[in-house]
């Protein structure tokens, strides 16, 4: 797909702006594919966490946001001149369902907040099963991605976070296989776990760290 105009300004012109305000430390971008139908799905701490992904890998992601986001005129124009769209959650929004086909039909990254809403605490929340049922219908792998922040158990801006994506998970992997609500629950489950498993890796390399230190 090609980048929208915004995306290619704010990576060309504002690296030093993200370096400053959101810094980041990423961990295994290599397991992301390059110009390939990818779901990216992350845990969701901060409404900074787009432009943390973004700006952790050079691919545009397009991610789904809540519909609530899109009422501001404002903001919806500077999200979605970055690629968001809007989903109306827990509604099976069909519009929004056919523009995620259509992103990685044509080989793009479809970004997913698989808990549906944002951490308050920073634990994990259950996950949704939309991300794992377009994996299904589209015969899309999954990447497991995870945003840890290194001081704290929320985002802060100025703060250093871990951005770590895990190994691609196949459509076989998932075990779906004819589209049950069990087999969406357990599929999304396994997500979560290799999120979670990104998550105690980054707090491990923290502590390895500090105790270098």
């Amino acid at each position: 797909m090609k980048r929208t105009p915004l995306y290619i300004f704010a990576r060309t012109f504002l690296p030093w702006f993200f370096r400053t305000v959101m810094p980041i430390r990423v961990r295994g971008i290599e397991n992301l594919p390059k110009n390939s139908r990818t779901i990216l799905c992350c845990n969701h701490m901060s409404m900074s966490d787009p432009l943390r992904v973004a700006y952790s890998q050079k691919q545009q992601i397009y991610f789904m946001a809540k519909k609530e986001l899109f009422h501001n005129k404002l903001i919806s124009v500077v999200i979605s001149g970055l690629g968001a769209f809007p989903v109306s959650r827990g509604k099976g929004d069909k519009t929004a369902i056919y523009r995620a086909k259509d992103i990685l039909n044509q080989g793009g990254i479809l970004g997913i907040f698989i808990e549906g809403t944002r951490s308050k605490d920073g634990n994990f929340l259950r996950p949704k099963s939309g991300a794992v049922m377009l994996a299904h219908l589209c015969h899309a792998p999954v990447v497991p991605c995870c945003i840890t922040p290194k001081k704290g158990r929320l985002p802060r801006l100025f703060h250093a976070c871990y951005v770590s994506y895990g190994a691609p998970i196949s459509e076989e992997e998932l075990g779906i296989q004819n589209g049950t609500p069990s087999e969406y629950r357990k599929a999304s489950l396994l997500v979560m776990q290799r999120i979670a498993r990104l998550r105690e890796e980054d707090l491990g390399s923290s502590v390895c760290q500090a105790a270098a230190k």
